[in-house]
């Protein structure tokens, strides 16, 4: 990836075993914890633009051992889905989840995602966040990379528009 990054992001960088992004939200740890936690909003901003995953394809059962699933719709005919299971919840500051994007097999190779969240004072949250796993070539992590700093784009629009006081 370009040294080029989009506004707010810090560093953006991958590799064969994963990437990593650290981003700045203009909103609170709170609403930056609600928009990974709570379905709907979930649902809002995962996914790349032209996507759309409808707030009853998303389910996230937020606690250690808990699954989460959800149902990204691309064009017309096209279904993607993606799942894994909460390891570490901590909130508001911290998220460990598995994820992948195959169906279930008995030996199931899953990334890790892990996502950071600091107080940054005036309504401002540094989220730090990795997807580990060496589990796909360099040219695929870098393909992901690109695809979370489209979602996380999203995910700071639903944050501007949510005025639920957290």
């Amino acid at each position: 990836m370009s040294d080029e990054h989009p506004e707010n992001v810090v560093t953006a960088e991958s590799d064969d075993q994963g990437l990593t992004i650290v981003r700045i939200f203009e909103a609170s740890r709170e609403k930056v914890f609600k928009a990974w936690t709570e379905p709907k909003a979930f649902a809002q901003w995962f996914g790349e633009h032209g996507s759309d995953v409808p707030a009853d394809a998303a389910t996230l059962d937020v606690r250690p051992g808990g699954a989460w699933r959800v149902v990204m719709l691309v064009g017309a005919d096209t279904e993607l889905v993606f799942w894994g299971h909460y390891r570490e919840v901590d909130e508001p500051s911290h998220l460990v989840l598995t994820l992948t994007d195959q169906e279930f097999v008995a030996d199931q190779v899953f990334d890790e995602l892990t996502v950071d969240l600091e107080d940054l004072g005036d309504g401002r949250t540094r989220m730090t966040f990795t997807q580990l796993g060496g589990n796909m070539p360099a040219a695929q992590y870098e393909r992901a990379l690109a695809g979370w700093l489209l979602f996380f784009e999203r995910q700071q629009d639903l944050l501007k528009t949510r005025h639920d006081g957290a």
